[in-house]
């Protein structure tokens, strides 16, 4: 039987200075191409054994236990492969670096059931990434469907897993251009604070939530087009929705962004379609052979046909 369609064994006896940590942590450490979710789920499935015996997550474990992890091949994903094209910047048996349109949603979901990022990825690659036990390419960061912009996709396990670990240490580097409404003052600073579902509207986040998670957004005015100002933004968390949630909230949304933003762009001197959010640069180590890399998305035409137009209008 080919591998890929197989159960994986994995044995992994426990040493005398690792003892009395919870099962689910110290295993994902051993097995480092699953994450901490996937590893609980295959836990509680019964595919984790210690000396034998099947276990809870929060497990102590003890000197010389013999932990057993069985990883049973991905169920195959429902989605449909389709032949969208893509704008493939980089690619290797691991890697996949993409410049995403605006207008293209990443994952299917209510509404959006085909014609996606995904649907795309499934249909020009050869081997995928299983993520929570299902084949489907390996996504580890989003764009939101309106905004454009250079997207790193895991082909592989392997892959899949560095990506995750150093999206979750910070270590991947990731800088968007905006358009804003007004001018921030300061010039330079960094907007901190939760961000969680919108108390009222369930659509929307928010960066004054009842609960959320810490988001941290770097903005550097780049240059003043009237009323509007062109900002570089360096991320450092990815919450969704994160640079148009905290650029609202300080008082300049992103032009166009019909969400968040609470003014027309009739007055500007092109058409805006969308929110004029674009990711340029994503730097980050690959995963697999540990070479820095540092990839740019050239802005689309929209946004470049937008400043050039405010420019002129000066």
């Amino acid at each position: 039987m080919d591998d890929h369609h197989a159960n994986r064994t994995h044995v992994f006896i426990v040493p005398d200075n690792e003892a009395g940590t919870r099962l689910d942590i110290w295993l994902t450490h051993q097995a480092v191409v699953l994450s901490r979710a996937r590893i609980q789920a295959l836990i509680h499935d019964g595919h984790v054994t210690v000396n034998g015996w099947r276990i809870k997550e929060h497990h102590k474990i003890c000197p010389g236990d013999s932990v057993a992890l069985v990883i049973p091949p991905p169920v195959v994903t429902a989605l449909i492969p389709e032949a969208i094209p893509l704008d493939i910047i980089y690619e290797d048996a691991d890697l996949l670096v993409i410049n995403k349109p605006a207008g293209l949603v990443v994952h299917p979901a209510a509404g959006h059931a085909s014609g996606t990022l995904v649907n795309a990825l499934l249909h020009h690659c050869g081997s995928l990434a299983a993520i929570g036990g299902e084949q489907r390419p390996g996504i580890v960061h989003r764009l939101d469907r309106d905004t454009s912009g250079i997207m790193v996709v895991a082909k592989s396990d392997r892959a899949l897993a560095g990506l995750m670990n150093q999206f979750k240490q910070r270590t991947i580097s990731k800088n968007y251009i905006a358009l804003v409404w007004g001018h921030p003052n300061p010039a330079r600073g960094t907007i901190e604070t939760l961000i969680g579902r919108h108390r009222v509207d369930r659509k929307k986040m928010s960066a004054l939530p009842r609960t959320g998670r810490t988001a941290v957004t770097h903005y550097e005015l780049n240059e003043r087009l009237g009323d509007v100002s062109l900002l570089r933004i360096r991320l450092e968390t990815g919450r969704t929705h994160q640079i148009r949630v905290h650029l609202a909230h300080r008082g300049f949304p992103v032009v166009g962004d019909a969400q968040y933003g609470v003014r027309s762009s009739r007055s500007l001197p092109a058409p805006v379609g969308r929110q004029m959010l674009h990711a340029e640069t994503l730097a980050f180590t690959h995963p697999v052979t540990g070479k820095p890399l540092t990839f740019i998305a050239p802005w689309p035409a929209d946004l470049k046909a937008l400043v050039a137009a405010l420019r002129k209008s000066l």
